[in-house]
């Protein structure tokens, strides 16, 4: 694999570069179709899947009959790939996206502000890319960025948060360009009786591993979204880097 970064603009283009994805649906779909789905999915329209067969499986079973994980070749050539979870990117700027795409039942003075601020300040200009690569804010996912949010968990804690559970990342196909790059190879048969609970478990298991990892916390040295709104943090703050390495 070629890989070209454009440091002036962020953009990272990926030349010759071939990969599997799984897409887990109750349905078997040959043919995906750019504007179809859910406006409200974490990045917007889009098909997401994984590079997991085992997490598509999960997904493909949310209700209450068998599904499929289908299954693509991926040609990531000469695509703009907008990766999140790289260099110059934190949990923050993928909390702006989640909060201008999915629907966040906060009220009260401090979340609501909390959301205005971050869309203005950290919210970054994820439109113009073909494929998008970032946390899946799965029911436990969402859940500690509403706690963040409420001022219930701090910022390191909701980074830590995106590791548990295993839920690794997905990758969510956005242009017309990137969804002709789509080649269906197969759509595997999956049991709900076998891949709900995994999915429940998996759930759980990141709960309990939340719940854990909290005492392990100093609140006196932890930094809350009142103190970023207080503080007027901004995307290229030094202490975002001391508290978010990498």
């Amino acid at each position: 694999m070629l890989l070209y970064i454009c440091l002036k603009t962020n953009i990272v283009i990926l030349v010759m570069a071939i990969i599997d994805l799984f897409h887990g649906s109750d349905k078997i779909i040959e043919k995906p179709l750019p504007g179809v789905g859910n406006l409200h999915n974490d990045y917007g329209l889009g098909f997401y899947c994984t590079r997991n067969i085992e997490l598509a499986k999960e997904w493909a079973c949310t209700g209450k009959t068998d599904g499929f994980a289908n299954h693509y070749s991926f040609n990531l050539g000469s695509l703009s790939v907008l990766r999140l979870n790289g260099h110059g990117y934190n949990i923050l700027n993928w909390l702006a996206i989640l909060l201008e795409n999915r629907i966040f039942d906060i009220t009260g003075a401090v979340p609501l502000q909390a959301k205005q601020y971050i869309l203005e300040n950290f919210l970054p200009d994820y439109t113009k890319y073909d494929v998008i690569i970032g946390y899946r804010a799965d029911d436990s996912y969402f859940s500690f960025s509403k706690a963040f949010l409420n001022n219930g968990i701090s910022l390191e804690q909701l980074s830590r948060a995106m590791h548990l559970g295993r839920l690794g990342e997905q990758v969510v196909v956005k242009s017309q360009a990137a969804f002709e790059k789509l080649s269906f190879m197969e759509a595997v048969p999956v049991q709900r009786d076998v891949y709900f609970p995994l999915r429940a478990a998996r759930d759980q298991e990141a709960r309990e591993s939340f719940n854990k990892m909290q005492s392990a916390i100093s609140v006196a040295d932890a930094v809350y979204v009142i103190d970023i709104l207080r503080e007027k943090w901004t995307n290229n703050d030094a202490r975002l880097q001391q508290i978010l390495p990498g």
